[in-house]
């Protein structure tokens, strides 16, 4: 039997998000040429310009800056349940749904608004990652495959295992203090266009833009 090979194309992205139709988006924000995949759950946040998501993600209450990778079944800011109560099920602050009350607990709901997530720019979120309440990832960091992150992630750190730990820089602290000081994640799209090949050494860019 032969197998053949046929590359899915790649989908045309505009300023407009791009978000696929399986997905369920409350109450949340994308920038322009940001794309979000399919059986996403977004609550409550917010997608910096190119950032994306793939198949299966699911995001609570998380700030997400520009450029980011966030690959399959990564979940950002799972939900917590009530630990100090008699019982840790929904039922006692989703209490319409099973006629307890005709009001949910609404303080509940805003206490779990106040656990935010925070992102930075160019961040890599591999497949299967966790990121939980609270935590900051900084820019140009990466989140390993299966990662359980419950600590601050400093900027470009990577990171890996359950819970997460630092195993590498990306570049040396001279080169990561320069990038941040460009900042190109911050540049107009015409300035990006005119420096695109730029991106591919690291070397050449800092030289040029550093």
């Amino acid at each position: 039997m032969q197998y053949i090979y046929k590359p899915m194309p790649e989908p045309k992205l505009s300023k407009t998000p791009s978000i696929d139709d399986s997905s369920l988006i409350i109450d949340s924000h994308a920038g322009e040429w940001t794309s979000l995949g399919a059986n996403n759950k977004i609550i409550e946040s917010t997608f910096g310009d190119y950032t994306y998501t793939m198949d299966e993600v699911t995001v609570n209450y998380t700030e997400i800056g520009k450029f980011c990778s966030i690959a399959s079944h990564v979940c950002i800011n799972p939900v917590q349940h009530p630990m100090d109560r008699v019982t840790q099920h929904h039922m006692t602050y989703r209490k319409v749904a099973y006629h307890f009350a005709e009001s949910d607990d609404k303080d509940f709901f805003d206490w779990r608004r106040t656990q935010t997530v925070k992102i930075g720019h160019d961040v890599w979120v591999g497949h299967g990652a966790i990121i939980m309440k609270g935590v900051e990832i900084g820019t140009g960091a990466v989140v390993g495959s299966g990662a359980i992150v419950t600590k601050n992630v400093a900027p470009y750190t990577i990171v890996v295992g359950a819970p997460a730990k630092p195993i590498k820089e990306r570049f040396p602290a001279a080169i990561t203090n320069k990038l941040m000081d460009i900042a190109w994640w911050d540049w107009p799209r015409k300035k990006l266009e005119e420096h695109f090949d730029d991106l591919n050494d690291i070397e050449l860019f800092i030289k040029k833009h550093g």
